[in-house]
């Protein structure tokens, strides 16, 4: 199937399907008569497999080692879980993280007036290092 097709049936942009094939993270399987890549239904299962990783949180590196590790049938399946848990205590420390700013924001915003006057405590706290 052509490169528009694939990214259809993956729900991945042409774009990132473009790239994917670039960087040499999923290839087609070819280029057709016209010259337009073509990709095959493992190609199209390796591109679903990324999309569903990406979502996910890895990084296109970690993305790399997991399609290497799925594509190796000899696999030891703690190669993979190593690197699931590697990134949940990634997340958790992102989430941590995320939940600090939040409380933040809430605090600076509700020291924020909120009315005519040009003082307002969240810039204050944006312009302070």
């Amino acid at each position: 199937m052509k490169i528009g097709e694939a990214a259809k049936a993956t729900n991945l942009p042409i774009k990132t399907v473009r790239y994917y094939a670039d960087i040499g993270l999923v290839a087609p399987d070819g280029r057709g008569a016209n010259g337009y890549r073509e990709y095959d239904e493992t190609a199209v299962e390796k591109l679903r497999f990324v999309g569903r990783a990406r979502s996910f949180g890895f990084s296109v590196p970690e993305c790399a080692e997991l399609l290497s590790l799925y594509e190796d049938k000899t696999r030891a399946s703690a190669d993979v879980k190593r690197i699931a848990e590697a990134k949940i205590v990634a997340l958790d420390a992102k989430l941590a993280e995320l939940h600090e700013l939040r409380d933040e924001l809430a605090r600076v915003a509700t020291a924020c007036a909120g009315d005519s006057r040009a003082k307002c405590a969240i810039l204050d706290r944006f312009s302070k290092v």
